[in-house]
């Protein structure tokens, strides 16, 4: 019988590599055609891969938790009699769509594996704990026992050690065990009569305790992420915040009375995203040195305006798909684009390329009440805009026959930006060019 090969198939031009996740069909599983047979995940986006054969799944060439580049094979599915083009012989193929480097990356893969086969692999009969054969030749060549790798938090599905695992509890315990060496050397006090404060970052956390009644909630995947995104940036960007409030009563009064004919001509809805998206980008135009990037001492300037938006996911977790050249849309196109993004991200079906090539970012917060917010850069960007609930308020209004006290519907944006390369005058004009463009909205415009 022939045998198909199931690789990592190309997921977008930024994306060279994915984690697998987990397996969806086991060995002698049937698996019919465009039935997924495994999960991945590229930075953000969780995607099935689905066969592209009918087949029996015969071979699995990858663990969970492993890294996968695009091109290799995960998979290897034994077809019922039928003869393919990309039969597994021992001949060599040439596949057009896969690089000299992705094919040197599964040669590299290949001769590990093999290596790995042939290395003594640490007797885990003792244990209840599953240990990947990779993660047992680690623990063979560190001298670390199975009792001792039992007590090993993993970070893998179902709390399996991962390789990254075991490379932080070998480095930590090294760098402990470096620490006392040179406690032990140092014989003679201290001079210096004066306390030591050490830096904040040096300073070990206390443990938490917990008692009986409380309920402990590992972090997912995404969670995790999301965590060390947030704290890298903080740690890389100095963060400034601009506030400036916004009139948005002639925005509120136009998408009141164009929103059924929309909604009728278009088959779209015109929520108040799409407009926002349009002010920003046009705010982009205008002042293009917040279209840009840090490369350690150098500005990378943008030729294209990439927005992402931050959308909601019914996990609690945050995603930020890209509108694409967003300043080269129409109002029309913004709104159907604003739509189509945020639909298939609730439903977890964005591609990841459409969570790549960001230059700015945009995140409503007035979705959940809040009157503003102060965002955290999404890296490399070096600015964020957070758009606040909109709320009618009383308000001074100014005519050239006095000053009278009317009802308007206002707002508040929120702009932070790394003050390393953006100075006060740049976020401050931006925030307020983003604002006047709302504030003009003609209300006889059509769409």
């Amino acid at each position: 019988m022939s045998k198909f090969e199931l690789k990592l198939p190309r997921m977008g031009e930024s994306v060279a590599e994915a984690t697998l996740t987990s397996w969806l069909k086991e060995v002698g599983d049937t698996i019919e055609l465009d039935e997924a047979v495994f999960e991945i995940a590229t930075d953000k986006v969780d995607s099935e891969v689905p066969s592209e054969v009918e087949g029996v799944l015969v071979e699995k060439l990858f663990d969970v938790d492993d890294i996968i580049k695009v091109g290799q094979t995960v998979a290897v599915i034994e077809l019922n009699g039928v003869a393919v083009d990309t039969e597994v012989e021992k001949k060599e193929v040439v596949d057009p769509e896969v690089s000299k480097e992705t094919v040197e990356a599964v040669e590299e893969t290949i001769a590990i594996a093999k290596e790995t086969v042939s290395t003594p692999v640490l007797d885990s009969s003792s244990s209840d704990r599953f240990y990947s054969p990779l993660v047992k030749n680690i623990a063979k060549e560190e001298n670390i026992s199975i009792a001792e790798l039992d007590t090993i938090k993993g970070t893998g599905k179902e709390g399996r050690v991962t390789k990254n695992d075991i490379l932080e509890y070998v480095a930590n315990r090294k760098s402990s065990a470096g620490a006392a060496r040179n406690t032990g050397q140092e014989k003679q006090p201290p001079i210096v009569s004066e306390p030591v404060i050490e830096p904040a970052s040096t300073i070990a956390q206390a443990p938490i305790t917990t008692s009986g009644a409380d309920e402990v909630i590992e972090m997912t995947r995404m969670g995790k992420l999301i965590a060390k995104h947030m704290v890298d940036s903080v740690s890389t960007s100095a963060h400034v915040q601009s506030f400036i409030e916004v009139d948005v009563t002639n925005v509120v009064n136009w998408r009141n009375k164009m929103k059924d004919a929309f909604e009728k001509r278009e088959g779209e809805k015109l929520t108040f995203t799409p407009i926002f998206m349009e002010a920003v980008a046009k705010a982009l135009k205008n002042y293009p040195m917040m279209n840009i990037s840090v490369d350690g001492d150098k500005v990378i300037k943008k030729k294209n305006i990439n927005i992402g938006m931050a959308a909601a996911l019914p996990d609690g977790n945050l995603i930020v798909p890209v509108i694409k050249n967003a300043d080269r849309l129409n109002l029309v196109g913004m709104a159907q684009v604003v739509n189509d993004l945020a639909n298939r991200a609730r439903n977890n079906q964005l591609k990841p390329d459409e969570v790549q090539d960001g230059t700015y970012t945009v995140t409503n917060v007035g979705t959940f009440g809040s009157v503003f917010g102060t965002p955290i850069i999404n890296q490399p960007q070096v600015g964020i805009l957070a758009l606040g609930a909109i709320r009618k308020i009383p308000s001074v209004i100014e005519t050239s026959e006095g000053d009278f006290i009317g009802i308007r519907s206002k707002m508040y944006i929120s702009h932070s930006y790394d003050h390393r390369v953006v100075n006060g005058a740049l976020g401050s004009m931006f925030a307020k060019s983003v604002a006047d463009y709302l504030e003009a909205w003609d209300v006889n415009r059509e769409i």
